[in-house]
């Protein structure tokens, strides 16, 4: 998935760093309950205004490629419903013509 966007990388590598960095605070944390609660709450304020752009590109890809997908994936639902269809009636002429040679 990398190789074809580098964007698409470069979000998951801030997403990445913003868990990480989170979960190193979380664990090296000496302070008391309440005091830990709001340094938490305002990291992950700070994190979201400093890399909400970035956030919001990624979000816009992710949304774009589900559509892309489903749209194929609609599309070739149909061809198969097609083709099964299509035989199904080659068989019932191909049964229709051996009823009707007989």
């Amino acid at each position: 998935m990398c190789k074809k966007d580098n964007s698409i990388c470069f979000a998951f590598g801030i997403l990445a760093g913003i868990v990480g960095g989170i979960a190193a605070g979380l664990l090296y944390a000496p302070k008391p309950g309440k005091e830990f609660r709001e340094d938490i709450k305002k990291t992950v304020i700070d994190a979201a205004e400093k890399y909400s752009p970035e956030i919001q590109k990624a979000k816009k890809q992710a949304i774009d490629m589900i559509k892309g997908s489903k749209c194929k994936i609609e599309l070739e639902y149909k061809k198969f419903l097609d083709n099964v269809k299509a035989e199904k009636l080659a068989n019932a002429k191909n049964i229709e013509t051996d009823v009707y040679n007989m």
